[in-house]
């Protein structure tokens, strides 16, 4: 019963603070004000999510520049998220050209960096070590980075509750009628019944909240989301498996007790967001819609 207990309170802090970071523009009417909280949750998130895998990463006998990383990987989030408010406010070309040469600098400077580093350390696979020193601002820091944009039009917030959606259903249907394993050496837990179902809940959940978000989208792109959110969701929590495992951790970390680390939480998202963002952009040049 106490872990019980555990689990809905650290569930319930982190709904709190995710969905809290996500409406505040919505709750005091502050649009720039939104965008930053939630910037800077983006960033507060990609860097657990950094610790969290230079730890794995040092269990499997590599050695990233850890320090550098976490500092590369919150200030991208950073730079992409706050783009969105700029960019939106800029009253002239400057502004604009300013914000892309502050992104460009961090991407682009990332690279070196992370090479010079490695002079000053004893690695024996230098280059590896810089590929793991830069993997999480790819793998955690863009896709986090997009959430202003996503947000401003609401489809950050139909992404979440198609991924908790995804989630509950695909364990109640795997639950109940699930017998085929779907990838046993990653994930025991998950059959191909439970997925399925998953992917139509989320579908559903798509097509009737979707619309309620933002009405300018057609009924499709919501629907075409909600297939992607369930499929890409589900593969994402499978890559961090496999990540866990190849090092054999049961979690990513336990800053949520009951319920893992950082990666462990934002796993289906982090996989989701990019997509979300090339579909509905895409969706958007079709319907000749200015709202991406």
């Amino acid at each position: 019963m106490k872990t019980f207990w555990i689990r809905t309170a650290s569930a319930l802090v982190y709904a709190v603070l995710f969905l809290g970071s996500i409406f505040m523009g919505r709750i005091t009417g502050n649009n720039e004000l939104g965008i930053i909280v939630l910037a800077f949750f983006g960033a507060f998130v990609a860097s657990g999510c950094a610790i969290e895998y230079y730890r794995i990463a040092e269990l499997g006998g590599n050695h990233p520049s850890r320090y550098l990383g976490i500092v590369l990987t919150a200030m991208t989030t950073l730079a992409m998220a706050l783009f969105a408010d700029w960019a939106d406010s800029a009253q002239s070309d400057i502004i604009v050209l300013i914000a892309f040469t502050i992104m460009g600098l961090i991407v682009f400077l990332s690279v070196p960096c992370a090479l010079m580093a490695q002079l000053w350390r004893d690695s024996q696979n230098p280059f590896g070590d810089v590929l793991h020193t830069l993997l999480p601002v790819i793998y955690c820091a863009i896709p986090l980075g997009l959430m202003t944009w996503l947000n401003d039009n609401g489809i950050l917030p139909v992404c979440v509750l198609l991924v908790w959606g995804n989630d509950s259903f695909a364990y109640i249907g795997g639950s109940l009628v699930g017998k085929h394993k779907m990838w046993p050496k990653h994930s025991p837990g998950k059959t191909w019944e439970g997925t399925a179902i998953g992917v139509v809940c989320c579908m559903a959940i798509a097509y009737f909240v979707g619309p309620l978000f933002n009405s300018q989208y057609p009924m499709i792109a919501w629907i075409v989301l909600g297939l992607i959110c369930g499929v890409v969701g589900t593969l994402g929590d499978l890559v961090e498996s496999m990540l866990k495992r190849s090092v054999g951790l049961k979690d990513s970390g336990n800053i949520m007790p009951g319920h893992g680390g950082f990666l462990d939480r934002f796993d289906s998202l982090l996989m989701i967001l990019p997509f979300a963002f090339v579909i509905m952009f895409l969706f958007s040049l079709i319907t000749n819609t200015n709202i991406l």
